[in-house]
């Protein structure tokens, strides 16, 4: 790794108390041998999540971390706003995205890194659904279901698409520096549009093999209207590519702000 080349954590959590503690743990000396700083940045949680986290970043000083709060309930896109701006602002080269849920795991970002291969591209994503990936509690239902969006969404953008949005991703922060993502949904479709957006703005993307698990976790996820929301997007991009430059939020914001709750320095 560069001796310049900064790269961010950024740990989207919401009532996640039961696994925001692992997740946390997983960054062992070999990880942050890469990552300059962790964000955690906690969607106004209803549970004890931030108290664990806090307390977390209180018994692990020497861990170079930062407790974040939206300002209001963002969803998971806008969490990843206030993150990528976040990136830009203190002068990150990458960011990587892990979900705060534990059902992912950094070490299979760890050969991205290692080889320098997230230098190559735009963006490096998980693919769950790939060879070389591992599913654990992960339905047949639900897999054949993201296998069908996955190859739909390969027949709009002319590539193989291997996941549409799994928890654990990398992006360029000089393409982030391009507010383009802005508009799209604050809801859990945010990366759905991020992956039209690649083709869009002809970004180079990697997929990689990832371990995925569902164990104690609680799925924010409302299958059968997002399903439908997801096919409506995807058809409204294949009449008209245009379509990803909208206003695509429910509901318009002027900024995505949070407030800093604990620092390690």
């Amino acid at each position: 790794m560069s001796e310049k080349e900064r790269i961010l954590l950024f740990i989207p959590a919401y009532n996640c108390e039961k696994q925001i503690v692992r997740v946390l743990d997983q960054l062992d000396e070999k990880m942050m041998r890469y990552i300059s700083r962790v964000i955690i940045v906690n969607n106004r949680s209803t549970d004890g999540t931030e108290q664990a986290a806090e307390d977390f970043l209180k018994s692990h000083p020497g861990l170079p971390a930062t407790l974040l709060r939206n300002q209001e309930n963002y969803g998971l896109g806008g969490s990843h706003k206030v993150a990528f701006r976040y990136a830009v602002e203190h002068g990150y080269d990458y960011v990587i995205v892990l979900h705060g849920d534990d059902q992912g795991d950094i070490h299979d970002i760890y050969k991205v890194l290692k080889r320098g291969l997230h230098r190559k591209y735009d963006c490096c994503l998980g693919g769950r659904f790939m060879k070389g990936s591992k599913l654990k509690g992960y339905s047949r239902f639900r897999t054949f279901g993201n296998r069908v969006y996955d190859i739909l969404f390969s027949l709009v953008v002319r590539r193989k698409i291997f996941d549409l949005g799994s928890g654990l991703n990398l992006y360029s922060v000089e393409m982030l520096r391009d507010p383009f993502y802005l508009k799209f949904p604050d809801k859990l479709t945010f990366n759905y549009c991020m992956i039209l957006a690649s083709h869009y703005y002809k970004h180079k993307i990697l997929f990689f093999p990832i371990s995925w698990r569902e164990e104690d976790q609680a799925s924010n996820v409302k299958m059968v209207s997002q399903a439908v929301s997801v096919l409506k997007m995807l058809g409204s991009y294949a009449l008209n590519h245009e379509f990803i430059r909208r206003e695509l939020r429910d509901q318009v914001k002027k900024e995505y702000s949070a407030e800093v709750i604990r620092e390690n320095r």
